[in-house]
């Protein structure tokens, strides 16, 4: 049977904090229908921040010698929370054998119970029909990353400077609090220093430094060029990756 996580509704609201993740469960099936692709999102990653609904997509390639006939509605879940993707996915034919099948749910951070500990690795779970009545159910079909939205600065001075002379760059790098519907800084980070030369289109990286406590960066470096310098933080299974704007130095 088909084990689907319950969706708490609370004012219209979906309460993900108050869900139970769903028990793990053995994959099932009969016949040949099989699950041979999961994208969300395009590339496995959500970022949510502290205002705006955001939609997930989720998409679903499977197989079966007849053909596939459909999918039930796909479960998302995380540690101690889930959410089902609304109305039944539509499959679209690639050729005789396989389809891609996919759905969406809307998250919106304003009215949705999210806690900070919503973010990390989710899984997909996922129920297929082939024509034939064969089947094919997996717990963990897929994975992705739900992940706290970020925000990254970058200021370099003096400006103007002369070659050879020190150019400071400061920045803070903060996340999305789903609980105060605010950015705080996100301390500890390594975070890249780049540099970009005026008419350039490519930023190289100068050093790796790490973020204080409270998310602040301070560093030096070299002036040679007019350029622009900025901060790059890679992201991780809870926070999103970003970049700051690169700040320009007029080099004299």
């Amino acid at each position: 049977m088909r084990i689907r996580a319950s969706v708490a509704v609370i004012g219209g609201a979906l309460a993900l904090s108050a869900l139970a993740a769903p028990a793990a469960q053995a994959d099932g099936g009969f016949g040949d229908t099989k699950i041979t692709k999961v994208v969300v999102d395009g590339d496995n990653k959500v970022s949510i921040g502290t205002s705006g609904a955001v939609t997930i997509k989720v998409s679903v390639t499977a197989t079966d010698n007849s053909g596939v006939k459909g999918a039930q509605p796909f479960d998302l879940f995380g540690p101690d929370n889930g959410i089902e993707t609304t109305g039944k996915p539509t499959c679209a034919v690639v050729d005789a054998t396989t389809s891609t099948c996919t759905a969406s749910v809307k998250i919106d951070p304003r009215v949705d119970y999210l806690t900070n500990k919503n973010a990390g690795t989710w899984y997909v779970s996922a129920w297929v029909d082939g024509k034939d009545d064969d089947f094919v159910q997996k717990d963990k079909a897929g994975s992705f990353w739900f992940q706290r939205a970020a925000k990254l600065t970058a200021n370099a001075s003096p400006e103007p400077v002369k070659k050879g002379r020190t150019v400071t760059v400061t920045g803070a790098l903060t996340r999305a609090n789903w609980e105060s519907l605010k950015y705080g800084g996100y301390g500890s980070q390594s975070v890249k220093l780049q540099y970009r030369k005026k008419g350039s289109s490519t930023y190289t990286t100068l050093k790796t430094v790490k973020a204080d406590s409270k998310g602040n960066l301070k560093t030096t470096t070299t002036a040679t060029a007019d350029g622009y310098y900025r901060f790059s933080f890679a992201g991780n299974s809870s926070t999103a990756a970003v970049s700051a704007t690169g700040d320009y130095v007029d080099v004299q």
